[in-house]
C-alpha cells in the first residue's frame, strides 16, 4: 500500500530539468489503481531541487505613515508601498516621474521611502512601482499618485513704507514682505501692542495704508507673518517723514593719471535735511539721466547723490543738482553752479603758486640766516681764545724776565755780577713762588671764555 501511494505522488509532480522553479498543478487520479510491494528494489535519493513560488505582483498602493500629506519643512516624511499580491518583489520610487535614488537625503529600504528633513523641494506627486519576474516574464504594478505638499515656514518679514499724496493730504503705504514661506500668509500690522489691521495674501507680501502728518513722529510699526506653523516678526519701523530743507551743497574730488592730469571726477550733492529725497543732475541746464557716455549717477538715498564723470571735451560745462521730496516735486531746492573743463581742472591756481613760491623763498632766507649766525658765533669764539692766549704769553715772558741772573748797568757799561748769597736768596724766593704760579696758570686755562 505504501509503495502504491509513493507511485501516485511521483506521478502527480512535474519537474523540469531546465529550471529549478516548479509549478505545482492540481493532482488528479483517474482509473483503477493497483499497488504492488516489491521489497527487492534498493531505495535511492534524487538530487535536491529548490522550489521558489513566484506570485505576480498586484494592487500597489502608497501609504503615508506620517498620517498627513501636507506638513512643514524640517519634518520627517515616511511612505510605504503595500501590495495585495506578489512575492520576491523589488520596488522603485518616483517623484514627478523622476526616479528617486538612494542619497543622504532619501533612504530607500524594501518597500519604504524615508526623508529625514524635508524641504519644499520634496513636494510633488509620488508613485511606487512593484516588480517581479518568472523566467523571462516581468510582472509590475504601479500605485496611484499621492501628492505630498511640504510648506516652507514663513521667514521674518521686511517692513518699509512710501509716502502717498492725494490732493493736500498725505498717507504712508506700509509694505510687509517675506523672502520665504508657502502661501497663503496672514500679515498683521501692529503699532506697539495695538493691532491696526491684518490681511491674508496669496503671495509673500501685503500693503497697508496709514494716515500721515509730515515732520511729525507717527509711532513705531511692526509686521507679523503667519502661514500656520509659527509667527515671524519684522523689525520696528519708526514712521516719520522729514521734508526737504536747504542748503543743498555741491562739492567734488578727483582722480589723477599720468603727469598728474585729472582724468576722473566725482560730484557730491547733499541736502541739509530730508528723509525721502529725490535728486536730479543738470549739465548746462539739461537734465542728466541715470547714465550716459561720460557720466554715471549713484543715488545713496537719502544721504546723498554722486555724479561720476570722465573728464574730457564732452564733460565740459556748468553743473548743478536739485533735491526735492520724492512725493512732491514742487519742493525742489537747487545747489550752486560749478563750471569745469579739462584745462581748468589741470590749471594750478594762483594762490597755490604763490604759496609754493613763498615757502621756497622763506626756506632760502632761513638757511642764509642760520649760516650768518654760525659765522658770527665762530668769529667771537676764536677771537676771545686768541686774546687769552696773548695775555698768557705776556705774563709768562714778564715772569721769565724777573728770573734773569745778570743785571746790566747801562751807565758804566759793565756787567755787575751778583754775589752767591743774593743768588741763593733769589732762587729760594723763586722756588717758593712756583706753586702759586702753576696754580694761577691752571686757573687761567680752566676759566671759561666770556663772549660779550
Amino acid at each position: 500500500m505504501f509503495a502504491s501511494l509513493l507511485v501516485v505522488m511521483l506521478g502527480l509532480c512535474y519537474c523540469t530539468k531546465e529550471s529549478t522553479k516548479l509549478i505545482l498543478g492540481i493532482p488528479q487520479l483517474t482509473g483503477p489503481s493497483e499497488a504492488k510491494n516489491n521489497s527487492n528494489i534498493e531505495p535511492t535519493v534524487s538530487s535536491k531541487h529548490y522550489l521558489t513560488v513566484i506570485e505576480p505582483v498586484d494592487g500597489a498602493e502608497i501609504v503615508v505613515s506620517s498620517d498627513s500629506e501636507e506638513f512643514y519643512e524640517g519634518e520627517e516624511l515616511e511612505l510605504r508601498c503595500d501590495l495585495t499580491a506578489g512575492t520576491h518583489v523589488s520596488y522603485d520610487w518616483l517623484l514627478n516621474g523622476q526616479r528617486i535614488s538612494q542619497s543622504p537625503v532619501h533612504f530607500v529600504s524594501g518597500n519604504q521611502l524615508l526623508i529625514y528633513s524635508t524641504t519644499s523641494k520634496n513636494s510633488g506627486h509620488y508613485t511606487c512601482e512593484a516588480t517581479n519576474q518568472f523566467n523571462k516574464t516581468v510582472y509590475n504594478s504601479s500605485s496611484k499618485e499621492v501628492e505630498i505638499t511640504v510648506k516652507d515656514v514663513v521667514s521674518d518679514p521686511d517692513i518699509s513704507f512710501t509716502v502717498l499724496k492725494k490732493s493736500h493730504e498725505y498717507s504712508a503705504e506700509v509694505t510687509c514682505q517675506s523672502a520665504k514661506g508657502t502661501p497663503p500668509i496672514t500679515f498683521s500690522l501692529y503699532s506697539r501692542t495695538e493691532l491696526l489691521t491684518n490681511k491674508m495674501s496669496e503671495g509673500r507680501n501685503a500693503t497697508f495704508e496709514v494716515p500721515l502728518v509730515l515732520d511729525q513722529h507717527m509711532g513705531d510699526f511692526q509686521c507679523q507673518a503667519d502661514n500656520g506653523d509659527q509667527i515671524a516678526y519684522s523689525q520696528w519701523l519708526p514712521l516719520e517723514v522729514v521734508t526737504v530743507g536747504g542748503p543743498v551743497t555741491l562739492h567734488y574730488d578727483y582722480d589723477t593719471g599720468e603727469n598728474y592730469a585729472v582724468v576722473g571726477l566725482r560730484f557730491y550733492c547733499k541736502a541739509a535735511k530730508g528723509s525721502h529725497l529725490h535728486y536730479k543732475w543738470f549739465l548746462n541746464k539739461t537734465l542728466l539721466h541715470d547714465h550716459g557716455s561720460f557720466y554715471y549717477v549713484v543715488n545713496e538715498n537719502p544721504e546723498q547723490s554722486i555724479l561720476l564723470l570722465a573728464v574730457g571735451r564732452s564733460s565740459a560745462g556748468t553743473y548743478h543738482c536739485e533735491v526735492s521730496d520724492s512725493f512732491d516735486s514742487t519742493t525742489a531746492i537747487s545747489s550752486e553752479r560749478r563750471y569745469l573743463d579739462k584745462e581748468t581742472l589741470n590749471h594750478m591756481p594762483i594762490s597755490v603758486v604763490a604759496a609754493v613760491f613763498g615757502a621756497f623763498i622763506f626756506l632760502i632766507l632761513l638757511v642764509s640766516t642760520c649760516c650768518w649766525i654760525g659765522v658770527v658765533y665762530r668769529r667771537r669764539e676764536y677771537g676771545d681764545k686768541f686774546l687769552s692766549s696773548l695775555e698768557m704769553e705776556r705774563m709768562v715772558i714778564a715772569y721769565e724776565g724777573e728770573l734773569d741772573l745778570t743785571e746790566y748797568n747801562e751807565g758804566a757799561g759793565m756787567a755787575e755780577t751778583t754775589s752767591g748769597d743774593d743768588f741763593d736768596q733769589a732762587s729760594e724766593a723763586s722756588e717758593d713762588e712756583w706753586p702759586q704760579i702753576a696754580e694761577w696758570k691752571r686757573t687761567l686755562e680752566d676759566e671759561p671764555i666770556q663772549i660779550h
